[in-house]
């Protein structure tokens, strides 16, 4: 039991299963077909984000062993050999890699190889540099739906495909940002950049807010661009974009701005994955009015 804790911890688990549902998000919203079909993308997309995930700890486990946070890890915490993560890591993400090539897409392919470049060359290096690395980092939350999309037959210019991926986008970087006002100071200890040396955490926390306020736009501008439809699920997203933002403007209180990181993080991340769930309700529960 426990090696399949280490095992999952080295996946980091929870996000790569949102990066797999993210995916078949892609796909149900793309050209019709079988909801079930959606689960060939999903496993493809769950494995890279694995495989990722995994070497990324291989690439920063000097990191991981100097904060709080992630020093219980795998490599840092000496439960893992360096070696043995590096092979799964790379077994994960060839299978990847091979799921993706059975489905006859090679724009999918090409897809799955650049989010790998991005997550595992780009933003490690740029973590390293800058402060801002979650910005251009974010580019990585848009490609799992647009692999779900692609695989589905969908067109890489279609409008619905452009504003689903700026709204993962457009969450993404406070998911980040959130952390860092709640863990700034041991991004500091690890030697990283960080947004605490730059921003006091007051700016952090207003800025992080209108990344927050963008996201909730992106999500009621989802009917406007076509990938809602259907007024029954519009108007349960109106709700929802406004409960957001409400939550996310008590980051905006001096006194409460770190602690209120921890619990605006989760209530972002409640917010997508509801936003996910009324965009597959789109396709599987078409007859809606």
């Amino acid at each position: 039991m426990e090696h399949l804790r280490s095992y999952a911890r080295l996946c980091r688990m929870p996000l790569s299963l949102f990066a797999a549902c993210s995916a078949g998000t892609g796909f149900l919203l793309g050209p019709h077909h079988a909801a079930v079909q959606a689960l060939v993308p999903m496993l493809a997309v769950f494995l890279l984000a694995c495989g990722a995930s995994a070497l990324n700890q291989c690439q920063e486990q000097d990191i991981d062993a100097k904060m709080e946070r992630t020093k219980r890890r795998p490599l840092p915490s000496g439960v893992m050999n360096p070696i043995v993560a590096l092979a799964i890591s790379l077994l994960l993400v060839a299978g990847g890699e091979i799921v993706l090539a059975l489905t006859g897409s090679m724009t999918a392919v090409l897809l799955g190889a650049f989010a790998l470049l991005w997550y595992n060359v780009i933003y490690t290096l740029l973590k390293r540099a800058t402060a801002f690395a979650a910005v251009p980092g974010a580019l990585v939350g848009m490609i799992p739906p647009a692999i779900g999309w692609i695989v589905a037959g969908g067109a890489a210019a279609d409008r619905r495909l452009f504003i689903i991926s700026i709204l993962f986008f457009l969450w993404q970087v406070p998911h980040f940002w959130l952390q860092v006002l709640h863990h700034g100071e041991e991004y500091e200890q690890a030697g990283l950049p960080s947004l605490t040396r730059v921003m006091t955490k007051r700016q952090i926390a207003r800025v992080t807010f209108v990344w927050i306020c963008s996201a909730a736009a992106a999500g009621i501008l989802l009917p406007l661009y076509g990938a809602i439809t259907s007024p029954v699920l519009y108007f349960s997203l109106m709700p929802a974009a406004v409960w957001i933002v409400l939550q996310g403007a008590g980051l905006l209180r001096t006194q409460q701005a770190v602690v209120r990181a921890r619990a605006a993080f989760r209530q972002l991340n409640a917010y997508i994955v509801f936003v996910m769930i009324l965009l597959s309700a789109e396709r599987i529960f078409a007859p809606l009015p």
